[in-house]
């Protein structure tokens, strides 16, 4: 798949974590229902590889599904044999460097400007500010423009739906989005309290400036 495009094109990545796998399937059900072209399945979720194969078999070939908390060599090997096409990863490390021997697009989690150029020397298709409200918020994106003004920035960590708007306006490509969006739905909470909060956080991203 082309991460590069699709990050850009669609700007909001979800990422799943929970307590029970069914949940956890029917929350990515639900968002690709809604509209939410890009998530993510934590590894450190409840059988997530499980849940990324069945999510796989559900929508088919064509829709993106990545594997996110991408640590270890065997962890991207898992992650792409269930049926993950893209990874994203917390930090640097193997994940990054097997990812593109596996050819598969790779989210690296970087934290500071000395990490986005190493990052950018293991291959990482594009690269997670993380954890994004820590390391400054919005104010922190713009401050990176500058050196780095053709990388694909994506924050995550405590994005919310104001923080989602300023951060595309500061110039972030996409931001990745859990609990703010999830809440308690990949756990066994409410599915259509799930969709209210989607179509709130796509509204957001989509009026957000570029």
């Amino acid at each position: 798949m082309d991460l590069k495009a699709a990050l850009a094109t669609h700007r909001l990545l979800a990422v799943v974590r929970g307590g029970d796998a069914d949940a956890s399937l029917s929350t990515v059900l639900t968002l690709a229902e809604e509209g939410v072209e890009l998530i993510e399945v934590s590894l450190t979720g409840a059988d997530a590889l499980t849940v990324i194969a069945r999510a796989r078999a559900a929508l088919g070939d064509a829709r993106p599904l990545g594997a996110g908390t991408v640590l270890t060599a065997d962890d991207a090997r898992a992650a792409r044999d269930a049926g993950a096409d893209f990874l994203v990863t917390p930090a640097l490390g193997e994940a990054v460097s097997t990812a593109r021997a596996l050819e598969l697009p790779v989210l690296a989690g970087v934290f500071t400007p000395t990490e986005m150029v190493t990052a950018r020397a293991l291959g990482a298709t594009a690269l997670k500010i993380f954890p994004a409200e820590q390391a400054g918020g919005p104010a922190y994106v713009k401050a990176l423009r500058g050196p780095f003004p053709h990388e694909l920035l994506v924050p995550v960590g405590g994005v919310d739906e104001e923080a989602a708007r300023a951060h595309l306006a500061a110039g972030a490509t996409a931001v990745g989005v859990g609990s703010p969006l999830v809440g308690d739905a990949a756990d066994g909470g409410s599915l259509p309290a799930l969709r209210a909060r989607t179509r709130a956080f796509t509204a957001a991203v989509g009026e957000a400036g570029r």
